[in-house]
């Protein structure tokens, strides 16, 4: 694909769409804001970044005015969230070339990405969500990149199951309880690699709906998204989906590197992370309202509320709004294609707004039963936050 063609035709689709709402400016306001931003690192610069928010070489959030409606966010304006520098650009040129140690298993070896695409295929459209979407919303100013509600987007991933992959080597070896997965970045010579490493292990459970994908969204993986080869786990939130995978073990207990053991962990402001405290596995019950986006005052009159909603394993069974703060609720029609549990449903609320201030929310259940709640729970690093009340619209209408 030409990248920047394509970047340019979206620009173009986009501003037009964005005028025919009456919402506005993305084509003004944000491409202003776009003149101003950091640069697109070299391994995303074909992203389009008027849609997006550089915070810097490893952190990219999608602007909340820039989601569409029709379910599947394009890759050009995805989020992107690297924990240590992506490895060279050379390792995508042949990805099918791409090797992948297996452990754990009753015939341990080595599988090419061409291998592993005589093994099966599938696909899935899941929510792909970092575990601090929404840190900027809390008080305390946890560390991090302070995101607010574009480090999601509903993607669809391609790749071989990874039971399958496991069936042909032989079976998970007995005693194991978890999938660790080890992604492929360089670590500087002199460095512990317990220290920097991205390996995550999840649940054994989770072998049963994961895929190890190497296209998105009907392309090849890109750099930027943890190509040649990814692991994906519907439901879990990205942290566990590692990028470059280079190393699938089934192990006894959970990895001790650092982003295991102590990082990505739920505890009080002001503790330091430790295995016992919980950690960033399947995500919660979410929603937000992408459009009107609050960003400059609307004319009185009909306007279409639309947002998403997800709720990590579990399908979303309902979504409100409110455009009151949450004194009232109405229930809100879900629009688009059901794409299955993992995706995200997009939700429509017709309303009549008139002259005055408005706060716009929403709030999802899930078919377990579970309410997003009002309010974020609090901790260290600001994960996890699904609490409606933060991610408010506020519009003027005059």
């Amino acid at each position: 694909m030409d990248h920047a063609i394509d970047s340019r035709r979206r620009r173009l689709m986009l501003s037009s769409a964005f005028a025919a709402t009456g919402l506005g400016p993305l084509s003004t306001a944000a491409f202003a804001q776009a003149a101003k931003a950091k640069p697109l690192p070299k391994y995303a610069e074909w992203k389009y970044i008027d849609s997006l928010i550089v915070h810097s070489s490893n952190t990219i959030e999608t602007r909340r005015a820039a989601f569409g409606s029709s379910v599947v966010v394009p890759t050009d304006i995805l989020f992107v969230r690297n924990n240590i520098p992506p490895p060279e650009e050379s390792i995508a040129y042949d990805p099918d070339a791409w090797e992948i140690t297996v452990q754990g298993v009753g015939k341990p070896g080595k599988m090419t990405v061409g291998q592993l695409k005589r093994l099966g295929v599938e696909t899935v459209a899941m929510v792909l969500q970092c575990s601090g979407n929404g840190r900027g919303f809390f008080a305390h100013k946890a560390s991090g990149t302070q995101w607010t509600v574009g480090a999601a987007g509903c993607v669809l991933w391609s790749g071989v199951p990874l039971a399958a992959v496991v069936k042909a080597m032989g079976g998970v070896a007995g005693g194991m309880q978890f999938v660790t997965g080890s992604g492929g970045e360089r670590i500087p010579d002199g460095i512990d690699r317990r220290q920097v490493a991205v390996e995550r292990s999840v649940p054994l459970k989770a072998m049963e709906t994961a895929l190890l994908a190497w296209e998105l969204n009907g392309e090849p993986l890109p750099l930027a998204h943890g190509g040649p080869l990814r692991l994906v786990i519907p439901g879990y939130y990205g942290v566990n989906n590692v990028k470059y995978l280079s190393r699938l073990s089934f192990t006894e207990k959970e990895t001790d590197a650092n982003i295991q053991s102590s990082g990505y962990r739920i505890r009080d402001i002001g503790k330091k992370g430790a295995p016992g405290q919980p950690t960033m596995w399947e995500m919660n019950v979410k929603s937000w309202i992408n459009h009107p986006a609050g960003d400059g005052p609307m004319l009185p009159g009909m306007v279409q509320i639309n947002g998403v909603a997800f709720a990590g394993v579990n399908a979303v069974r309902r979504v409100e709004v409110s455009t009151d703060g949450g004194k009232t609720w109405t229930d809100a029609r879900f629009i688009g294609p059901d794409l299955g549990r993992y995706a995200w449903r997009q939700f429509v609320l017709p309303v009549q707004l008139r002259t005055g201030s408005h706060v716009l929310v929403s709030r999802a259940t899930d078919a377990a039963g579970n309410v997003q709640p009002a309010e974020r729970t609090e901790n260290e690093r600001g994960y996890g936050h699904n609490g409606w009340r933060d991610h408010a619209v506020k519009l003027t209408v005059a």
